[in-house]
Formats: structure tokens, sequence, C-alpha cells
């Protein structure tokens, strides 16, 4: 398994996260994750470069070819695609990337080995989405990127058209589709597939011929007013991906302008368990990481689905963080993704 490369390309170091919080007096800057984005008074936005961009040919597992597509020209809006070298008809999976929705790329080193690797071990083409990111674009535009992803999939397939851009196409399944990502990338897949469960038959057959069949969501990103047990008091490891510090600068950062944290993009479960029964979903899979701070969090939200009637997988990794499958190289890290690649192609070709 090609993973040795997938942490080493990464320089952030977490434990700067400490320092989180809005500091007005440095040079009008009024939000900062110390290492990951500064906020000035004036609106702009700095991110460091933390993470290597590569071209889509750089990093790729044996077999697999990748390549960049323009989705939205209006919103700049792209995505990488993933396709292996497998014969036959391939279960198609559209993924969205962390970052708490105000950092990260689908041209990071990290997603295009990590998910390269994925395509590889899973046989399946992967749509990889570079949506917009807050606090510019605000929620809902990462929500609105993903469905118009769909929206666009299903117009290249409907103009059945030729050409190198579109030959994924013909190894596509378009009816055997899955939404997935990571982090804030598995709450926008869940967003995403809730507004296409939330209005009847209707909403759903407007992506045909694209049907989906499965959410995969990875230690998704959700929030609360209230904290939870793991929240409050999760002994983190010194390279740790998330704190609460920094998890409520991306609220503050990707709500909309005075939202609070009970808001439902954040927190599902705001409104009870009454709203998730109405909603029309498939199988959902739960990736949750023992040592991530959204454990209790995310074991809720599964219990709250089961409650209201869905059919819910959840996979617990002991001995890890949050994002330790694209941030950590240790030899326990390592295992543990090698399990994830297996229950995920478990689940994509069930």
């Amino acid at each position: 398994m090609r993973t040795k490369r997938m942490a080493a390309s990464i320089s952030l170091d977490p434990r700067s996260n400490l320092q989180v919080g809005r500091n007005p007096q440095q040079h009008g800057v009024i939000e900062e994750i110390e290492g990951l984005i500064k906020v000035f008074k004036d609106g702009h936005v700095e991110r460091p470069p933390i993470v290597p961009i590569v071209p889509c040919t750089m990093g790729l597992e044996r077999g697999v070819t990748a390549n960049d597509v323009v989705v939205d020209k209006c919103t700049s809006l792209w995505a990488r695609i993933y396709v292996p070298s497998c014969p036959g008809k391939l279960p198609l999976l559209v993924y969205f990337h962390g970052g708490g929705f105000c950092i990260g790329s689908a041209a990071w080193s990290c997603y295009s080995e990590f998910l390269s690797n994925l395509a590889s071990k899973a046989n399946c083409v992967i749509i990889s989405v570079n949506y917009r990111l807050a606090p510019e674009n605000r929620l809902p535009a990462a929500y609105e990127d993903g469905f118009n992803t769909l929206m666009w999939v299903k117009q290249q397939a409907l103009l059945n058209g030729s050409g190198e851009d579109k030959c994924w196409l013909k190894h596509c399944n378009l009816s055997n589709m899955y939404l997935a990502g990571d982090s804030s990338g598995a709450n926008i897949a869940y967003n995403v597939a809730t507004r296409l469960g939330s209005r009847g038959p209707s909403e759903s057959t407007i992506i045909r011929p694209l049907s989906l069949k499965g959410i995969i969501l990875i230690q998704p990103f959700f929030g609360g007013e209230a904290l939870t047990w793991s929240e409050r008091y999760t002994n983190q490891p010194p390279n740790s991906a998330l704190t609460l510090s920094v998890s409520h600068a991306y609220w503050r950062l990707s709500l909309p302008l005075g939202a609070k944290r009970d808001h439902p993009w954040c927190n599902p479960l705001a409104n009870g368990a009454a709203k998730l029964r109405d909603l029309r979903l498939p199988t959902i899979m739960v990736c949750i990481s023992e040592m991530d701070i959204l454990k209790d969090r995310n074991l809720e939200f599964c219990s709250a689905l089961i409650s209201a009637g869905k059919r819910v997988e959840t996979v617990m990794y002991k001995g890890v963080g949050h994002s330790f499958q694209i941030l950590h190289n240790s030899q326990l890290s390592q295992t543990r993704i090698h399990d994830m690649m297996s229950h995920l192609k478990a689940f994509i070709n069930e």
C-alpha cells in the first residue's frame, strides 16, 4: 500500500492551533487559526501553503489516471477525476475534501494520494470536488457546489459527448453513485444527500440517470452549542488535526453571519429526530476515530439516524485521531488506513 509520502508532504504543526481567536490589534486581523488561515478586517484572507498543490498527474497509484475538469466557470468550480484501469462499468464516488469549509483543495497532495489509492483499491471512479471556501463564500455555497457538480455529471451523461476530457464517463455506472467526504467534506456530502432526499421523488429524480446508492461520512464535521464529553475531555495528542477552539473558529467563519452552532447545517440533530425520519436516504457508512473530539457527536448522529429508521454502518478506528487517513504517518495510522480502504471497498461494492 503506497502511503509513505502521504504525511511527509504536510508541514502543518497543529500544536500552534492553541492560538485561535479574534485579535483586532494585529494588523486588522479579526480571526486567525495560527498556521492555517488569517482573516483581515477588510475581507482579505490569507491561507499559508501548508500542503503542496500538485498537478493531476503527480502522486497517483499505478494504473490510475486523473484529469482536472471545469464544472462551472462562473463560480470557478472544478473537480479532479480519478479513473482506475479496471474492466467494466465502475461505481462513481463524488468526494468532498475536508478543511473546516475554510481551507483545503482537491489539488492537495494528501488528497491526490488518498483518493488515487481509494480509486485503485475500491475499483471506482472518483470525482473530487474543489468547492468554494469560507469565509469568502459562506455556507450554503459549498452545498450548492456539491449539488451543481451532480447536475454537471448528469449533463455530461445526457450529452453523451466524446473527447479526452469525457473519457471517464464510459467507465462509470451512473446508477451506482456514492457521495463521500471527510470532516467538513462529510458534512457537505450529508447535506447534499439530504437535499436530494427531503422533497420526495421529484428532487431525487432530477439527477437521473444518476442514482444515489450510498453515503460515506468519514469523521463528519458537526457541532452544537452544548458540548459533548469527547469535545470537553478527550486528551488530544500534540499533532491533533482538530481542537475544540479550531472547530469553533471554523464554524464562526463558515456559517451564515449571526448563525449559532445549533444551526441545522452545523447540528443536524438540533430539530430532533422527526426531521430525520422524513428524509429519504440510502445506506450511510460513518467512519469514526476513537481519539477524535467529534467521536461522541458522530456516535449520537448515528444513533439518531438508526432511531429514525435509516440504515447505518458504523466503523470505529481505534487509537487514531481526526483526519488520520491523510495527515499522519505512524505505523498505527498506516494499519488503520489499510483497514479503512477495505471497509470502503466493501461498502462501495456490496
